[in-house]
C-alpha cells in the first residue's frame, strides 16, 4: 500500500482544489482498504475516503488525518450480473456494460468518479438511477468491524440519497453488484424527454444501447459535464446543487413568488416526487434568479455551458468556490424562497 506524507489532494479531485493531507494511502485491494480503515479507527485518526474525487470540496487548509484513496480494480460479468470493485472508473464500467449488450447503465455514461461512490449518492442522470439496477453493496462496517453485504432494499435509496450517505462515518463501500438487462443490445426504455428528443423517438421506447450512451455523452459534453483537462467548464463537481423537493405548502409559496417575479404566464419546472411533493429544477432557479451561464468575475464562476455547475477557472481556491456558492444560495432564496442544497461532500468546510 502506497503511503505519502503532506500529500496534495487537489489533483485527486475534479475541482482541483483543496490543501494537503497529513498522510495519503492508496489501497489497491479490498484487504488493504479494510486494513487502512481499521488502523485509522484504532488510533482515532480522522479518515477521509477518496474515490474518483468528483464529489469532493476540500478546504484550502487540507485534511489533518489519513486520506485513503481507493484504487481497487475488478469488473466481473456473469450473464447480466455485474460486480464492480469500488475503485473502478465509472465511465469505463458503463462503456464495458454497453459493449456487452446489456441495458441499465447506458444513460449514466460520462459521469465522473468511481463505482464505489455510485450507491452513496444514488447517482442518476437522464432518467436512470443506480438504485434501479443495484442488487447489493458489499461494504466494511466500521461499527461492527465486519464486511457486510447489504441488499438493495436495505440501502434506503431515494433522490441523491442512501443509507451510506445518511451514515457517512459507518460504511466504506468495497464492491457494488448490479442486475442488468439483456435486451438484445437495446437500451432500457428511455425515460428522459431530452434524451428521447435527441434520438428522435418517443419516451418509453428502446434504442440501441450504444446509441443511447453516445447521445448522453454528447448531451453531457454540451453542458460541460464530461471531464476534459483543457476545458475549465469541466473543472467542477458536475451539478453543484440538488433539485429541490418541496411539500405542497412550500410549492404553493414558490409558485406565488414566481408569479410575482416573472408574471402569471411563467410556469416553473415541476415533477411529481411522491405524495404531496414536487421536484423543481435547481438550474432553472439559479438562472431565473440572475445567475446566468458564465456568471462571476473571479477565478470561480458558473460554467459557461450549464448554470448548475460551479467551476474553477484555473486559479481558484476553495474559499473562492464557496463564496460563489453562498452567493447563489442567498440569491435564489431571496428571489424564490427556496434553499438550495449542495450535492458535493464538503471536507472541513461548510456553505
Amino acid at each position: 500500500m502506497q503511503e505519502l506524507h503532506d500529500a496534495p489532494l487537489a489533483p485527486l479531485t475534479t475541482f482541483r482544489l483543496g490543501g494537503p493531507a497529513t498522510r495519503l494511502l492508496t489501497a489497491t485491494t479490498d484487504a488493504e482498504v479494510v486494513e487502512a480503515v481499521r488502523a485509522a479507527d484504532d488510533s482515532g485518526t480522522p479518515l477521509l475516503v477518496i474515490g474518483g474525487g468528483s464529489n469532493l470540496v476540500i478546504g484550502d487548509k487540507g485534511f489533518d488525518g489519513t486520506a485513503l484513496r481507493i484504487a481497487t480494480k475488478g469488473f466481473v460479468l456473469d450473464g447480466a450480473t455485474l460486480e464492480l470493485a469500488a475503485g473502478e472508473v465509472w465511465t469505463d464500467a458503463v462503456a464495458r456494460s454497453v459493449e456487452a449488450g446489456l441495458a441499465g447503465l447506458e444513460c449514466l455514461a460520462g459521469i465522473p468518479g468511481s463505482a464505489g461512490a455510485t450507491p452513496i449518492q444514488n447517482v442518476g442522470a437522464y432518467g436512470q438511477e443506480v438504485s434501479s439496477t443495484i442488487t447489493e453493496v458489499v461494504a466494511y462496517d466500521r461499527h461492527t468491524r465486519e464486511t457486510v453485504t447489504i441488499p438493495n432494499a436495505e440501502c434506503d435509496f431515494s433522490y441523491r440519497h442512501s443509507r451510506f450517505k445518511a451514515e457517512p462515518d459507518r460504511f466504506v463501500v468495497l464492491r457494488v453488484r448490479f442486475g442488468l438487462e439483456d435486451a438484445g443490445g437495446l437500451s432500457a426504455p428511455l425515460k428522459y424527454p431530452e434524451t428521447a428528443r435527441a434520438m428522435g423517438v418517443a419516451e418509453g421506447e428502446r434504442v440501441p444501447a450504444s446509441a443511447a450512451r453516445e447521445t448522453v455523452l454528447r448531451l453531457r459534453a454540451g453542458k460541460g459535464m464530461v471531464l476534459d483537462p483543457e476545458d475549465h467548464d469541466t473543472w467542477s463537481a458536475g451539478s453543484f446543487f440538488t433539485n429541490p423537493i418541496l411539500d405542497q405548502e412550500q410549492y404553493e409559496a414558490f409558485r406565488a413568488r414566481v408569479t410575482d417575479r416573472l408574471g402569471p404566464e411563467v410556469s416553473p419546472p415541476a415533477f411529481p416526487a411522491g405524495e404531496g411533493r414536487t421536484k423543481t429544477s435547481a438550474a432553472w432557479l439559479i438562472d431565473r434568479a440572475g445567475f446566468t451561464k458564465g456568471y462571476g468575475t473571479g477565478p470561480a464562476r458558473i460554467s459557461t455551458k450549464h448554470t448548475l455547475a460551479l467551476t474553477n477557472r484555473g486559479a481558484a481556491t476553495t474559499d473562492d468556490l464557496l463564496a460563489l456558492a453562498r452567493e447563489v444560495v442567498a440569491g435564489v432564496h431571496e428571489v424564490f424562497g427556496v434553499t438550495l442544497v449542495n450535492e458535493p461532500v464538503t471536507v472541513d468546510v461548510t456553505l
